[in-house]
């Protein structure tokens, strides 16, 4: 055999060596074997009832430490206590700790030394060993920087206008009225206005806004204070004076810089 032949071989040998290593590696690194240590069978005089109410159970937990860990159970015995009570018969055990759905491929290959189902499949499959949970990440907000938004004339938030109030000739009287308008509420008009939670509405819209233009991804401690009356220009003809009002508030806020950062 040449030197060329002699290293293609050995590299082959190595590969596959590689793989078949490798695969079991892995399988066995997904796998979390079964704790027997709390584990026990059901108690019951008759043997097969133990059997299939401890299969009935934890099917996979029993076939482990029931049958290969403690030898609490035969191989022989638990297959010939649940072979003929299966999905495809549509004989399902129905236990008082549970249900029994048969034996899969690899468990009856197990179980009946190769005679029925199949052979040669991972221990994992065959004692159906439960699958490590991928852990969440988690994250938690952190304040980086803040900005105290005091109130200012410049930072109001205002409602719309409410609805005309009555006309008068005198000006004090008609304002008067065009507050009356906005206060009785009428379905036109801005009711909503004289909730806190809307006037907070507002503010949180006015301060989110003003916290993004300066830098900042959040408005905290945010708060309303100094309600004023507004009107319209007069809206009245023939000698009466007729307006229309809103109210406005300044409000004050904390812009804050946050990064959230795993726990």
């Amino acid at each position: 055999m040449s030197l060329r032949n002699v290293v293609i071989a050995i590299a082959l040998f190595l590969l596959m060596n590689a793989m078949i290593g490798g695969g079991a590696t892995a399988s066995q690194g997904r796998a979390i074997p079964w704790d027997c240590a709390d584990w026990q069978a059901f108690a019951h005089e008759d043997r097969t009832t133990a059997i299939l109410e401890s299969l009935a159970e934890n099917r996979g937990k029993t076939l482990y430490c029931g049958v290969d860990q403690s030898d609490t159970f035969s191989k022989a015995e638990t297959w010939a206590a649940g072979k003929d009570r299966n999905e495809r018969d549509d004989t399902i055990y129905s236990g008082e700790r549970g249900i029994f759905r048969g034996f899969i491929a690899a468990q009856e290959g197990w179980l009946t030394d190769g005679e029925s189902g199949v052979t040669g499949v991972s221990i994992d499959r065959i004692f159906e060993f439960p699958r490590e949970k991928k852990k969440r990440r988690r994250y938690k907000t952190v304040v980086i920087e803040e900005l105290e938004v005091p109130t200012a004339s410049n930072r109001k938030i205002i409602t719309p206008y409410g609805p005309l109030g009555d006309p008068h000739p005198q000006v004090v009287p008609a304002l008067a009225n065009a507050e009356n308008a906005f206060d009785a509420r009428p379905p036109s008009g801005w009711a909503a206005a004289q909730a806190a939670a809307s006037w907070q509405a507002l503010a949180k819209t006015a301060a989110t806004a003003h916290c993004a233009a300066q830098g900042y991804n959040r408005a905290v401690n945010i708060s309303t204070s100094g309600e004023v009356w507004g009107y319209s220009t007069n809206q009245g003809n023939g000698g009466n004076l007729r307006y229309q009002a809103r109210k406005t508030r300044e409000w004050a806020a904390t812009c804050q810089k946050t990064k959230r950062r795993r726990r």
